[in-house]
């Protein structure tokens, strides 16, 4: 790739001016595939500010009250760079790239929480289950208004998770609000091995599967089909409808959210990504190979679903594969792509946009259920009071679409008892569980229906 040269430099310029700008070089070219038609075309370009970029750094090394770091300067630097394209670029410095990585391999240690940005505030997306944060109660919703005594007022979502990890046995003290206390409150964690099992599964009825997809992470479709296969072997034959659980699922990997959809769907798009300009557009698409069977199939959502899960849920309701339900997904679509540089540093890097199967562009508004059904029992939680991808600063506006009809009311469904296993703390499962059992119930009476029909009438 051609690179355009820097500014020729003065022999008076000093040793940190050198660095800097070669420094700054260095990460320019470590972007690739940056604008080169634009830069030949103004030869100075964006160098023409690294003068006064090498000033003040020149400055601060020479005439701060103490002795600076050179690195962090300079990582400073690069951050507040990235920091002002979206919510979701990030410059990682070593030891935060390297804990990505864990998170995504799914093992690290922490508390197990799930948090966004929102304007100056850190707020939970979700506690993953089985942690120290779920087992404390913390919910989605929840502002961290402190981690270990730093006020976290103005962090971006990198600076929470850094802040939140660490060795399993150490102790993280946070400072918690709630719109149902009256005051914050301090909950002190213990750090554990937080192993994020992605995919687990539960038989209902002896025919109803379900199974909950936690985040996409590496081989998260082959556990789905494990616990699919696992599922079917308790059942002694094939299921007969599955409920699959996207609530709280933060998103992840975009190659297994497209292997999840493709399980599911036998043919057809399922996203559609377009680089600046709808340049680079990829469609992927989905293959007869391994396709589940056509039992009925519900979709369960809430705030908390993100990203990748977005993407599964909207190319199952497009294709009409599956029916949604639950609340208002959390609304981001767009795709990052995570560039690890030569110092051991990464850059996480906002790259597309993605669109469902019918075009629909889900960044802002989210995928709506096809039946809204609310969390229950608890009191209702206004939407504004979840966080979602309108609430953060510097994020995407949404694309105009056609809207979407108003979804039906779970106050409209059929009502059944309470069967044995059935959950008596969640609402919306059960709501599924009996929509899929009603569904059964009309399939029988429609084959009823159809052979009185027959032989009345020879």
């Amino acid at each position: 790739m051609e690179m355009v040269p820097p500014p020729v430099e003065q022999p008076t310029r000093s040793r940190a001016r050198r660095f800097a700008l070669l420094c700054a070089c260095a990460t320019i070219a470590g972007l690739g595939l940056v604008r080169v038609a634009r830069a030949a075309a103004d030869p100075a370009g964006p160098y023409r500010k690294l003068d006064v970029f090498s000033h003040v750094l020149s400055l601060i090394q020479n005439n701060y009250v103490e002795d600076v770091d050179d690195a962090k300067l300079l990582y400073g630097a690069i951050e507040g760079m990235v920091r002002t394209l979206d919510p979701h670029s990030t410059f990682m410095e070593p030891k935060a790239y390297a804990a990505l990585k864990q998170e995504t391999d799914g093992e690290y240690g922490g508390v197990g929480l799930e948090i966004a940005a929102r304007g100056d505030e850190l707020v939970v997306v979700t506690p993953l289950d089985e942690t120290p944060a779920s087992r404390a109660g913390l919910s989605p919703g929840d502002k961290l208004l402190e981690i270990d005594g730093a006020q976290t007022r103005g962090w971006k979502e990198i600076d929470g998770v850094k802040a939140l990890m660490g060795a399993p046995g150490t102790t993280c003290v946070l400072k918690v609000a709630r719109a149902a206390w009256g005051e914050p409150h301090t909950v002190t964690l213990v750090r554990d091995v937080i192993r994020v099992v992605s995919v687990e599964s539960k038989l209902y009825d002896h025919r109803y599967g379900y199974v909950k997809i936690k985040n996409f992470q590496d081989r998260t479709d082959v556990y789905l089909k494990k616990g699919l296969d696992s599922l079917r072997a308790q059942s002694g034959g094939p299921l007969a409808g599955v409920v699959l659980d996207l609530r709280h699922d933060p998103g992840g990997l975009l190659e297994q959210a497209v292997k999840v959809a493709d399980r599911f769907l036998y043919d057809g798009v399922i996203v559609t990504t377009k680089g600046r300009g709808a340049k680079h557009v990829e469609v992927e698409r989905a293959h007869p190979k391994d396709t589940e069977p056509s039992y009925p199939m519900i979709v369960l959502v809430d705030g908390g679903t993100a990203s990748a899960s977005e993407i599964v849920a909207g190319a199952l309701q497009d294709h009409g594969r599956a029916v949604v339900m639950g609340t208002q997904t959390f609304g981001k679509g767009s795709v990052q792509t995570v560039i690890e540089l030569e110092d051991g540093s990464g850059l996480k890097l906002t790259i597309a946009r993605y669109y469902t199967p019918n075009g629909r562009s889900i960044q802002e508004k989210g995928i709506t259920p096809d039946i809204y059904v609310r969390q229950q029992p608890g009191p209702a939680v206004s939407e504004d009071d979840s966080p979602r991808e309108r609430n953060l600063p510097n994020h995407f506006k949404a694309e105009e679409a056609a809207a979407r009809a108003i979804p039906a009311s779970a106050a409209a469904l059929p009502k059944l008892p309470q069967q044995p296993g059935d959950p008596s703390d969640d609402f919306q499962l059960k709501t599924a569980l009996d929509t899929l059992r009603t569904w059964q119930i009309f399939r029988a009476t429609l084959v009823g229906t159809a052979s009185n029909a027959t032989s009345s009438h020879p």
